[in-house]
């Protein structure tokens, strides 16, 4: 069957259809990976990237595409595996910059676990957290004191949401606020998928002391629903490669650390 909508202006050709089918199928596809799966140039994919944006069947982001979805994340587990190796150099990276002994939050979400493994070596932490996978993993370390957000548990991912739960979180005052995000657009706004989730990442900010976000580069141009924020709100931002310019002059403004871990 030929891949077309409304404002196409003629079908797409195979290798189109199939850039398409892939992005929905993974959730997103670097420019890299498209260029090695088709034996094209990076020129002829940035082409057909440009047409299916245009089309409306893609979104671009800096190096790839993601589907135009913005109202349901992927699955848990998809994403569990998506960009794990940047996931880990990032984790590495931000945990790297955790003293012994503080105090953290840290909310939903796959990199945000990822993160939480990196700290395991750490001594004396104490966290607090609305991420039931990060709670499990963490508190089977002695030295460490592990205190979860009461609300309500989404059984997809271990999430813990609700008025319950952002009220629990007022409690407390943290040195650090450890943050994952669904998609970041290109005027600074952090976006995700669920607006009770985004209501509880919002309140671990507010009572950080420190903000670091934590988003690898298939976020960039990302489509999402919930506005969590702004980039202006947090200390630290780290990613697995540069930014869009549009995006560093933004950091740039509002003097938001930069931490590239490659």
């Amino acid at each position: 069957m030929t891949l077309r909508n409304a404002r196409m202006e003629k079908p797409l050709n195979p290798r189109q259809t199939a850039i398409v089918r892939r992005v929905e199928k993974d959730g997103h596809a670097t420019i890299d990976d498209l260029v090695e799966d088709f034996g094209v140039t990076p020129q002829t994919i940035r082409r057909d990237l440009t047409l299916l944006e245009d089309s409306g069947l893609i979104v671009r982001f800096h190096g790839g595409a993601s589907p135009v979805n913005s109202t349901e994340n992927l699955p848990y587990f998809d994403r569990q595996i998506l960009n794990q190796t940047a996931k880990e150099r990032i984790a590495r990276t931000l945990a790297g910059q955790i003293p012994d002994h503080a105090s953290l939050f840290i909310n939903i979400g796959t990199t945000t676990e990822t993160i939480a493994h990196a700290l395991m070596q750490h001594k004396g932490l104490q966290i607090v957290t609305n991420n039931l996978h990060v709670a499990t993993l963490m508190s089977g370390k002695e030295d460490f004191r592990v205190i979860v957000a009461s609300g309500e548990v989404r059984a997809r991912d271990g999430g813990i949401v609700g008025e319950s739960t952002l009220d629990f979180i007022r409690q407390f005052k943290l040195d650090y606020g450890i943050i994952g995000i669904s998609g970041i657009d290109d005027d600074g706004s952090l976006l995700d998928y669920d607006y009770r989730e985004v209501r509880v990442a919002q309140t671990i900010i507010e009572h950080s002391r420190q903000v670091l976000l934590a988003a690898d580069h298939s976020k960039f141009g990302r489509q999402a629903m919930v506005r969590l924020g702004s980039i202006a709100q947090a200390d630290a931002f780290y990613t697995d490669s540069p930014p869009p310019k549009v995006f560093q002059d933004l950091l740039t403004e509002h003097q938001v650390r930069l931490f590239v871990c490659d």
